[in-house]
């Protein structure tokens, strides 16, 4: 596994609006639509930071936290 970065993410889902916010050294606060069920927010925050980051989302991959508002994620 290639390892760019990794990422400390704080998620806030059913949000008004999708945001991503810097909160820090290598640390995101990051706003979503959709509801924790299903892993829809997983899913919008996977597409979202492949956005950010401009990679695909195979590249995004969370390694921690997945039931949780306080995820640490890798990106490739």
């Amino acid at each position: 596994m290639n390892i760019m970065k990794k990422i400390k993410v704080k998620v806030i889902p059913r949000a008004g609006k999708q945001e991503i916010t810097y909160a820090g050294p290598d640390q995101y606060r990051i706003k979503l639509k959709s509801a924790p069920i299903k892993g829809r927010a997983n899913q919008e925050l996977i597409s979202l930071l492949a956005h950010h980051f401009k990679v695909g989302k195979s590249s995004i991959e969370i390694v921690k936290g997945l039931y949780s508002r306080n995820k640490v994620v890798v990106i490739k």
